[in-house]
């Protein structure tokens, strides 16, 4: 399981909350949207830790991964109409990873000139663009080019949070939509239907707090449950809307499934996702 691409799916997770609120009687709004300028450049820290236990026919087995990287957003053009371009990158990475049976393998894009076995695909794509985006001002991906391939990559993967269209007051709920394709037991492929759920929380000397969670609503087994165990994370993310920008933001994933391969097996996954905003960084060199 790759760190890496995990760390970049989760890798493109910035937005801006504008300031503007509106007032309605004891009750005060506020219009959540991106909003950038052209050439900004926009970079997180982001630390991400992973650990899988499965157990099968009495045989058990851990893996567990450790990932620190830099990631950047660099804003290319904010059209007439609001909507937004944008290049998503990874300046810096070092991942860590153990394998059953094997010695730790690790990976540190400031040091390693010539990547070790297994890492080829995450070097390749350190210092270059990954994607090139195009959103609208509520975070919705509007077209999507990528510039690197990452087999491991989910295209489910949290990259912007869908915001709402009208201005929302503290305890207000809003959903994004999402339909997942896993594979049968039996064979083929069948359409989930999921969506992530976000609500506000909080807003506190000038920082918003938004929860998010991401829900399965169709029916499923625990073969399915196994396939879709990475994206049911839960979270917050805090904002700074007088900079408007995101502060920091937390996922989480401890969940069990059991008998998803037979009776007696059971998988234990187990993840935390940490970002920062980094201010006054300087320039890092990127591949030509």
């Amino acid at each position: 399981m790759n760190g890496f691409s995990v760390s970049c799916q989760h890798a493109a997770f910035v937005f801006v909350l504008l300031t503007t609120t509106v007032s309605h009687g004891d009750d005060t709004k506020y219009n959540l949207a991106y909003k950038f300028s052209t050439g900004d450049v926009i970079r997180y820290e982001v630390e991400h830790r992973m650990s899988i236990r499965n157990t099968i026919d009495k045989e058990t087995q851990r893996a567990t991964s450790e990932t620190k990287s830099v990631k950047a957003w660099r804003i290319l053009d904010v059209l007439p109409d609001d909507q937004i371009e944008l290049m998503n990158m990874v300046e810096q990475v070092y991942m860590k990873n153990q394998l059953p049976d094997l010695d730790d393998q690790v990976y540190d894009s400031t040091k390693d000139k010539t990547p070790p076995p297994g890492f080829k695909d995450a070097a390749k794509a350190v210092g270059v663009p990954i994607s090139i985006l195009r959103m609208s001002p509520q975070g919705k991906i509007l077209d999507r080019k990528m510039k690197i391939h990452q087999p491991a990559a989910d295209p489910d993967a949290l990259i912007t949070l869908q915001l709402p269209e009208d201005p929302v007051a503290i305890d207000t709920t809003w959903d994004e939509p999402l339909r997942v394709t896993v594979q049968l037991k039996e064979g083929g492929t069948r359409a989930i239907q999921a969506r992530r759920h976000y609500k506000l929380m909080d807003v506190k000397n000038g920082v918003a707090t938004i929860e998010v969670s991401y829900q399965v609503l169709s029916p499923i087994n625990a073969y399915l449950e196994a396939q879709l165990i990475q994206r049911l994370m839960n979270g917050t993310v805090r904002f700074d809307i007088t900079a408007g920008r995101i502060l920091s933001q937390e996922m989480n994933v401890d969940r069990r499934v059991l008998g998803y391969a037979g009776p007696t097996s059971s998988m234990h996954y187990v993840m935390q996702m940490k970002e920062r905003l980094l201010e006054d960084v300087p320039e890092v060199a990127q591949k030509p």
